[in-house]
C-alpha cells in the first residue's frame, strides 16, 4: 500500500489499471473523501485540494 501525507491527513494510494489512474482515499474519517489523478503530481494537487475544502 502507497500513502500520502498533508497536512495531518493520511490517503492510501493505489493504481486502477483498468482506467490508468491512480486512486486515493483519506484513512481515519467517517466522511469518504476520494481523488484520482493521471500522473502523481496530479495526484497530490488533487488530495491537497481535496483536505482544502474539506477543512474550509
Amino acid at each position: 500500500m502507497n500513502i500520502m501525507h498533508h497536512k495531518g491527513y493520511t490517503a492510501r494510494i493505489e493504481f486502477d489499471g483498468r482506467d490508468n489512474i491512480f486512486v486515493g482515499r483519506v484513512l481515519g474519517l467517517r466522511t469518504i473523501i476520494s481523488f484520482h489523478g493521471e500522473t502523481v503530481s496530479e495526484l497530490r494537487q488533487e488530495f491537497e485540494s481535496a483536505i482544502e475544502d474539506f477543512d474550509a
